[in-house]
């Protein structure tokens, strides 16, 4: 499912237009997206949490040529999924 077709679900199930559907589905998304920039995580009950992990530096390997290369810090965003949505997929 791609973003549009997630606005269009969410406009039927809410019984608003497409527009209010997108602007209020931007704003979820901007909300994540702010509070993975500043660490904080996101939990939402029954779906899932999000939250920012930090990777290591570490060593590499470049698979065309076999050179070690060392791969620098960095941060991620990891979903831990809840136990409604484990059960529901299940």
């Amino acid at each position: 499912m791609r973003k549009p077709d997630l606005v269009n679900v969410i406009a039927d199930e809410a019984d608003i237009s497409k527009d209010k559907a997108s602007l209020a589905l931007n704003a979820i998304l901007e909300a994540i997206t702010s509070a993975m920039k500043s660490a904080d995580s996101v939990s939402l009950v029954g779906f899932g949490t999000f939250e920012q992990r930090s990777r290591s530096a570490r060593t590499g390997k470049n698979p065309q040529t076999g050179e070690t290369i060392q791969i620098k810090a960095s941060k991620t965003v990891a979903f831990k999924p809840g136990k409604a949505l484990k059960e529901a997929v299940n």
